[in-house]
C-alpha cells in the first residue's frame, strides 16, 4: 500500500511552488496546512505520510550566486506564433532540442524568485528520463523528489511528505526523456534575441491553467531559467547556474519513501 494519490487544487500548489516556482500565496493558507498531520488523528491523513529522520541535509549553498543572477531574467511579452516561425526561430528550437536531448545528468544550484520578491536558493540534481532532487538551503525545509513515476514534497521540519503522479505535474516537460520542440502543440511562442531565446508553452496542470516560458543562451542553448505564469498572472522564477551535464549522480537519491498509510490503495 501506498499514499499515492490525485493532486489536489490546493496541495499541488505546494509542489508546484516547490519544483518550478510555483507561488505558494496562490495557495493560501489552506494548502499549507495540508500536509501537515493533526496531533489529534488517530491514523494518518490522506494527505500526509510520516518520515523518519532524512538522511539528506539542506543544501549549503557552496556556489556563490553570480552577479547578473540578483534578479530574475525579463520575459519577452511580444514573440512569433508557432504556426508563423522564421528560419531562425526554427534553427533555435533545433538546437534547443539538440542540447535538451544530449543530456542525461545535470546538476547545478538554482536561485528562486517569488511574485513577491522573496528569494531561495538551493542545489538540484536531474537524470532522464523523469528524475529530479531540488534540496533547498536553510532555513527552507522543502525538499523535492522525482522517481520517473512520482513526484513527492517533503517539508523536513514537520516530517511529511506528498506524493503526485509525474504526470499531472509541469516536470514531466522538462524531465522528458527526447525533447522536439518543433512538434511540441503547447508550444506556443519563440523569441529570438541576440543573446537568449526564449520559448513559451502554454500548460494545462493540476491547478488550472498556466505559462511556462523556457530561457536558453543563444548560440549554445544552454537552459538559464524558466518563469511561471500561474492563472491568476503571479510570476515566479527559477535561475539556474554552475551547470554540469553528463556527470555520475547518485541515482538513490531519487528514490521516494513511500510508507504504507493505513487504508490508502496500492498500486
Amino acid at each position: 500500500m501506498s499514499n499515492r494519490k490525485a493532486a489536489s487544487p490546493t496541495t499541488a500548489l505546494v509542489l508546484i511552488a516547490a519544483a518550478l516556482g510555483w507561488p505558494l500565496a496562490v495557495a493560501g493558507d489552506a494548502a499549507a496546512q495540508s500536509t501537515v498531520p493533526s496531533t489529534a488523528a488517530t491514523t494518518a491523513p490522506a494527505t500526509a505520510q510520516k518520515l523518519p529522520t532524512p538522511p539528506v541535509k539542506p543544501a549549503a549553498s557552496a556556489t556563490p550566486v553570480p552577479a547578473q543572477m540578483q534578479a530574475p531574467l525579463q520575459v519577452p511579452n511580444s514573440a512569433v506564433q508557432l504556426s508563423g516561425l522564421s528560419p531562425v526561430q526554427m534553427e533555435a528550437l533545433a538546437g534547443i532540442n539538440r542540447y535538451f536531448n544530449s543530456i542525461r545528468t545535470l546538476t547545478g544550484s538554482f536561485v528562486q524568485f517569488g511574485p513577491e520578491g522573496q528569494r531561495t536558493e538551493g542545489d538540484f540534481y536531474l537524470s532522464k528520463p523523469g528524475k529530479i532532487h531540488f534540496v533547498y538551503a536553510a532555513p527552507s525545509t522543502l525538499e523535492v523528489v522525482s522517481d520517473g513515476r512520482d513526484v513527492v514534497v517533503k517539508e523536513r521540519l514537520n516530517q511529511t511528505q506528498d506524493l503526485y503522479p509525474l504526470s499531472q505535474t509541469p516536470l514531466k516537460f522538462l524531465l522528458a526523456d527526447q525533447l522536439d520542440l518543433t512538434a511540441e502543440a503547447n508550444v506556443t511562442k519563440v523569441s529570438v534575441e541576440p543573446d537568449l531565446v526564449t520559448v513559451v508553452v502554454e500548460q494545462k496542470t493540476v491547478v488550472g491553467d498556466g505559462r511556462l516560458a523556457l530561457v536558453f543562451t543563444n548560440k549554445t542553448y544552454e537552459l538559464k531559467q524558466w518563469t511561471v505564469t500561474d492563472s491568476q498572472g503571479y510570476d515566479t522564477s527559477v535561475a539556474i547556474y554552475g551547470l554540469a551535464a553528463n556527470v555520475p549522480v547518485d541515482e538513490t537519491q531519487f528514490k521516494i519513501n513511500e510508507i504504507p498509510i493505513l487504508g490508502s490503495k496500492g498500486r
